[in-house]
This record gives C-alpha cells, structure tokens and sequence, in this order.
C-alpha cells in the first residue's frame, strides 16, 4: 500500500500581510532560509513574475505594485506536509529585487529579516554600569520595545561600554564572551546560554535521511587549559584564573573523548591564555575561562552536512547520527547553522552544520 505522506506537497506556504498567499507558492523558483547562533534569520525568495494574472496584461511585471510585497509587510513561510509542518521563517521584508533577462521572464526576489532586524539598525553609544550581561540584553530590549528572554549565568560587570555599535553586534559581542547564544522566537529576544535553548530531537541516517556529510574532528584549536589574568584594583591583587577539561565534561556529560583529554593523551598538556579581553574581577576572569574552553571544546567535531528536507531542524536542534563510521556514531550534536533551500530542481532540502566536543572509539577499539 501506497503512503499517503508520499502524496503531500511539501512545496513551501507564503503568508504575506497576514493573508495566505497561493501563487507565491505556484511562481516560486528558490526560497533560502538561514539562521546561526548569532541570531538574525534571513529570507531570500525569487518568484516568476510574469503571466497567472486573473486580470491586466499578461506582460506586465507581478509583485511590484505593492499589493503583496512592501517594505515591512509581515511574511511567514511554513515547510513540511500539512499534518507536520514547521513555521520557519516569521519576519519582515527588507528589500525587493527586480531581474529582467532576455530569455527568461522577469523574476523578483524578496528579502526579509527577523525582527532582530531593528536591533541591526539601532546604532548608539552607552554605557552600563554594575550589570551582568543578561541586564544588558533586557535593557536593550527595552530600548527596542521588545520582550526578553535573558537567563545567561555571567558575572556583574562594574562598567560596560557600546561605543557606536549597532546594538545587534554589541549584544552579540557580549554573547561570545560568555558562549551564550543570541535569537528571536516566541515573541522575545533570546540572550540565553545553549543549556538552556530548545530544539527538535531528530535522528538522521546516512543514506536515508542524510543526502551529504562530512564529519571532522581536530585538534587545531583544542587546549587543555585556558588561563585568564588581570588586575583587582579594589583589592590590589593580581587575578588568574584557569578553566580545563572538568569545564567540558560537566556539560559534556560521561559519554566519549572530549578534545582536551583527547589532545592530553596525544600531545600532552597545551595550555593558552585569552588575552583580548581584560578581567577586573575574579568572577569575569572564571566566566572568560571557562567561555573559552567551551568555545574550543564545542567544536572539537563538526559536520556539514544536507538531508532530504528537515522543516523541524533548527539552531539547537540536537542531532543523532547513524551509519557515519564509530568515532562519529551516536546523539548529543547540537545545531549551529540551518539553512532551509526549495527549488524547482532538489525540492526541499536542509543543509546544516552541526558540532560535538566528544569523539568516540575507533572501531575495534
């Protein structure tokens, strides 16, 4: 017997100003959707737009008469069979495109931001004093009238400065210090650590599921230690403070060969020192160190890889991956880059990168 899921369309579904829009669906020819952990989701959709006109000339150009499309008309694109589909883009058009060829019908292409997109154009010189960086992330919410999510332990910082940066980039800034992760869901701007992010679990097989994979794991950038040191001048002492392997394993749990023990057991000890940012507490100096070692760590195995059309998968998603060799085998990635793509040509398809801080043993091992 025939599946019925077989029969679904999983061809994308265009709302535009709150209204279901079909013939965005029928005049599409390539939607692409990208997200990372920095936040900030982008839409780049090209449609045919030429003929299917219930009235006017047919030789007249669809899409630019303002009826559809305008700039910050809301725009929500769905994905998947009706009975499991994902909304995977929720934003506002920011720009608009007209292409015209001499052997093709003229196409327009929309692009379109998240609401993450104001904090890109907000632009100001601040200072914060006595915050953590969660207090930050809320007052900027604030100052953008949006609602905030901030639960991203770190440590209460005496001054803070944005010096005449967007506050998009200041909050990502202050993301990357901690290893926090920045995006806009539910309503809210998320500043939050990766702990604590919510995504779908899927499970993916290599020549099912998996259409490409590359999976790697290196030691370039893995340490076994990393020191951080400055000064207290409240209490005029000198401030050094180290994060190691005990930092990884406590998030990375039991199972597998982190990257520090990895490269201990290799190369024996090799420790750095983060340098570009200066602690004037012991708290910020713990918080940096151990930021650092995460950082490293988290990456210790990477794949890109692309599936057959995963509407559920998003930045956070935790991955599982079979049929890609022992050291690979096994659960607990965790998502960093979504791209959703549908053409004319590969239908849906879901690229993503995806990483791990453990490896596991060589087979026979």
């Amino acid at each position: 017997m025939t599946s019925t899921a077989l029969l679904q369309s999983v061809a994308p579904v265009f709302h535009a100003r709150e209204m279901l829009r079909g013939e965005l669906a029928r005049d599409l020819t390539r939607l692409e959707i990208e997200e990372g952990t920095d936040g900030l989701k982008t839409l780049a959709a090209r449609f045919v737009a030429q003929g299917g006109r219930r009235s006017g000339p047919d030789d007249s150009v669809q899409y630019l008469d303002g009826t559809v499309f305008d700039f910050g008309v809301p725009l929500r694109v769905s994905l998947g069979p009706a009975a499991e589909s994902f909304v995977v883009f929720d934003g506002f058009v920011s720009a608009i495109e007209v292409d015209f060829s001499e052997t093709q019908a003229p196409e327009v292409q929309v692009f379109a931001e998240d609401a993450l997109m104001g904090l890109r154009m907000s632009r100001r010189a601040r200072t914060y004093e006595n915050v953590t960086d969660s207090a930050i992330a809320e007052e900027i919410g604030r100052l953008n009238s949006l609602r905030v999510v901030a639960d991203a332990p770190g440590p209460t910082h005496d001054i803070v400065q944005q010096w005449n940066v967007s506050d998009l980039a200041f909050l990502r800034d202050r993301a990357r210090r901690i290893q926090a992760e920045l995006w806009w869901a539910d309503g809210a701007l998320h500043f939050s650590a990766r702990g604590t992010r919510e995504g779908t679990r899927l499970t993916l097989t290599r020549g099912v599921d998996l259409i490409d994979v590359r999976l790697r794991a290196d030691l370039a950038h893995q340490r076994t230690t990393v020191n951080v040191s400055g000064y207290d001048a409240r209490r005029r002492e000198g401030i050094d403070e180290e994060a190691g392997d005990d930092a990884v394993r406590a998030e990375a749990g039991n199972a597998g060969r982190t990257g520090p023990a990895v490269l201990a057991a290799a190369f024996r000890s090799r420790a750095t020192v983060r340098t570009r940012d200066v602690p004037l507490v012991g708290a910020e100096a713990r918080s940096w160190a151990r930021a650092e070692i995460l950082r490293r760590a988290r990456s210790f195995v990477t794949v890109s890889g692309t599936t057959s059309g995963s509407a559920g998968m998003v930045v956070g998603s935790r991955l599982t991956l079979n049929q890609v060799g022992a050291p690979f085998e096994g659960d607990d990635y965790y998502v960093t880059r979504v791209a959703q793509t549908y053409d004319l040509t590969a239908g849906h398809r879901t690229h993503f990168d995806a990483e791990r801080p453990t490896i596991g043993r060589w087979e026979g091992a």
